[in-house]
C-alpha cells in the first residue's frame, strides 16, 4: 500500500487536534488530506458526484451537528466501501462497544484511538488498510467457483491438507497440528475455503470435502510419525458428515487402512454443532470418545452457548475464537471475556486452545492467563505436510 496515492479526511470539531492528526498523515506520507469541521460537511464528501472520494476517514465522535455516531451510521447506509477509524475521549470501553457498532453497519473498521491520536497509534492503524478494490477482489473469488467446479477440483484431487502447529504455552513444545483445507487450483494458485467452502455448503456436499481431508491428514499423520514425529492431527468436520449413520465405520476403516490409532486424530466441530440435543447425535460423539478420539469444540464464544449442555458434551479440547484472543490483551472487555472462557475450560477440567494469536503481546498475555496451548500467524501459517519436520526443526531451536 502507498500511501501517498490515498485520500484522507480527517472529522473533528478541534480545530487543533483536527491539524495535528492530518499534520500527522502528512508526515506519514500522506498527500491528500481532506478536513471536516462537523459531520454534514465529512458526510458530503463521500457524495458520488465528488471524486475520489476519502479512502480512509477519522471520526470523533464528538462532532458537532451530525456526531460521530449518527456519521457511522450514514456511512454504513450507504455501503462506504473506505476504512474507518474511530477517535474520542471517551473510555475504552465505550469506544470498543462504537467499533463494534460499525462493524455492524458494515464499515471496513480499522479501529479506534482515544484521545490524544498519536502518530505510532495512526500508523499502525492505516497499516491495517485494505484497499477496496482488493476486498472485491477477494469477494469475487470466493464467488466465481460453482459446485461443478469445485466437484471436479475434488475429482482431481486438487485439494490438500495444510497444517497449522498448537504450542503448548507452558514448555513451548509442539503438541498438534490443525488441519486447514486449500485447493491448489491450476489457475488460480493456492486458495483458502472462502473460494469454495460456500458451493458445497449450498449443495449440502460438504462431506465430499470432509472425507477427503480426513482421509489425506491421516495419511499425513502416518507420514509424520514414520520420521519419528508422533503428533496429533485435528480435523474439522462438518455436523452432518460425523452424523452420517457409517460415520464410525468409515472413520475405523481409514485407521486401518493407514495404521494409525484413534489417540491421534481430534475431529473438531463449532459450538452450535456441539450443543445440539439430538440424542442420536450425542450418542455419535460418546462412540467417539470411547474409541480414543479427541473432541474439540472450534470457534467457543461465537454462537449461543448452554453452559448445562455444554458440561455433558465429552469434548476434550475447548477452541477459543480468535475475536477473543486478538486485542485481549489491550481491550479489557475482551480479556474479561478470554479469561471466563479459560476459567470454565478449567473448571471442566478441559484442555484450552486460543487461535489466532497473532503478536508476542498474546503470547505473553495467554501464558500469564494460563491458557493451555496456542496457535496463530505468531507461531506459524497452516503449511504443507512435507514442509512440518523442517519448521519443527527450526523450532526446537528456541525450546
Amino acid at each position: 500500500m502507498d500511501i501517498a496515492q490515498l485520500h484522507f479526511l480527517v472529522a473533528d470539531g478541534d480545530a487543533a487536534q483536527r491539524q495535528a492528526a492530518a499534520g500527522m498523515l502528512r508526515a506519514m506520507g500522506a498527500v491528500t488530506v481532506s478536513e471536516a469541521a462537523d459531520g454534514h460537511n465529512a458526510l458530503r464528501l463521500f457524495d458520488e458526484d465528488i471524486a475520489p472520494s476519502p479512502q480512509i476517514v477519522l471520526i470523533d465522535l464528538a462532532l458537532p451537528g451530525m456526531d460521530g455516531l449518527e456519521l457511522i451510521r450514514r456511512l454504513g447506509e450507504a455501503q462506504v466501501q473506505g476504512g474507518v477509524i474511530v477517535t474520542g475521549e471517551q473510555g475504552a470501553e465505550l469506544l470498543f462497544s462504537v467499533e463494534t457498532m460499525a462493524m455492524a453497519y458494515g464499515l471496513n473498521l480499522l479501529g479506534s484511538i482515544a484521545k490524544p491520536v498519536t502518530p505510532a497509534a495512526l500508523a499502525a492503524l492505516v497499516a491495517n488498510y485494505l484497499p477496496p478494490e482488493r476486498r472485491n477482489e477477494l469477494r469475487r473469488s470466493a464467488l466465481s467457483f460453482s459446485f461443478a467446479e469445485v466437484g471436479r477440483g475434488l475429482q482431481a484431487r486438487e485439494f490438500e491438507p495444510h497444517f497449522q502447529p498448537m504450542i503448548e504455552l507452558a514448555t513451548g513444545q509442539v503438541k498438534g497440528l490443525e488441519m486447514f483445507a486449500r485447493w491448489q487450483h491450476p489457475q488460480h494458485g493456492l486458495l483458502s475455503p472462502a473460494a469454495f467452502f460456500g458451493a458445497l455448503e449450498a449443495n449440502g456436499r460438504i462431506d465430499f470435502l470432509d472425507w477427503s481431508m480426513i482421509e489425506k491428514s491421516v495419511a499425513a499423520c502416518r507420514g509424520l510419525h514414520r520420521q519419528n514425529i508422533p503428533i496429533s492431527v485435528s480435523i474439522n468436520v462438518d455436523q452432518n458428515t460425523l452424523a452420517h449413520p457409517q460415520f464410525i465405520e468409515q472413520i475405523a476403516a481409514c485407521l486401518e487402512r493407514h495404521d494409525m490409532l484413534a489417540d491421534y486424530i481430534t475431529f473438531e466441530m463449532t459450538e452450535s454443532a456441539v450443543l445440539s440435543t439430538e440424542p442420536y447425535f450425542l450418542e455419535r460423539l460418546l462412540r467417539l470418545r470411547m474409541l480414543g478420539f479427541g473432541l474439540a469444540i472450534d470457534d467457543y464464544g461465537t454462537g449461543r452457548s448452554n453452559l448445562q449442555l455444554l458440561a455433558r458434551i465429552p469434548f476434550t479440547e475447548l477452541k477459543i475464537d480468535r475475536s477473543f484472543v486478538d486485542g485481549a490483551a489491550k481491550r479489557r472487555p475482551i480479556g474479561t471475556v478470554l479469561r471466563s472462557c479459560l476459567g470454565l475450560a478449567r473448571s471442566l477440567e478441559r484442555r484450552s486452545v486460543a487461535v489466532g494469536v497473532e503478536t508476542k503481546q498474546d503470547w505473553d498475555f495467554l501464558q500469564g492467563l494460563g491458557c493451555t496451548y496456542a496457535q496463530g500467524y505468531y507461531i506459524a501459517r497452516p503449511m504443507p505436510v512435507e514442509e512440518f519436520p523442517g519448521w519443527l526443526a527450526d523450532w526446537r531451536q528456541f525450546f
